[in-house]
This record gives C-alpha cells, sequence and structure tokens, in this order.
C-alpha cells in the first residue's frame, strides 16, 4: 500500500495523537467516516443523476460576441 507498512502507519497515528489530542480523535474519526460514506454514494450514483456542468449566462456571451465582432469592423 504506496510502500507504508506498519511502522510508518504507527509515527503517522502518534503525531496526529500529539497534534489533535485525545478529546478531536473522535471528531475528526466521525467527519473522516462522514466524508468517505459520501465518497462511496456519490461513485455509485448514476453519472446522468450528477450534473457538473456550469450553467452559462446566455446574455453574458452575446454581449462579449457583439464587442469581439463590432471591434473587428
Amino acid at each position: 500500500m504506496f510502500g507504508i507498512g506498519i511502522p510508518e502507519l504507527v509515527i503517522i497515528l502518534i503525531i496526529i495523537l500529539i497534534i489533535f489530542g485525545t478529546g478531536k480523535l473522535p471528531e475528526i474519526g466521525g467527519a473522516l467516516g462522514k466524508g468517505i460514506r459520501n465518497f462511496r454514494k456519490a461513485s455509485h450514483e448514476k453519472p446522468d443523476e450528477i450534473d457538473v456542468t456550469p450553467e452559462k449566462d446566455q446574455s453574458k456571451d452575446a454581449d462579449k460576441n457583439e464587442k469581439i465582432s463590432g471591434s473587428n469592423n
């Protein structure tokens, strides 16, 4: 798994414990679990249900085209 063994994972966990303390670990674990759950849920949805294309404002595009065509004349 990416060249990370048990000793490296233990060191990472110790550093996380030092940085966040034992009080924050349940919150961090819960947030991480929710994030993973939402990611898996989104990855199993149909692609047509997910619309990530931004909506274009047609009036802005028309204004830009007018300015460009008007400056070329």
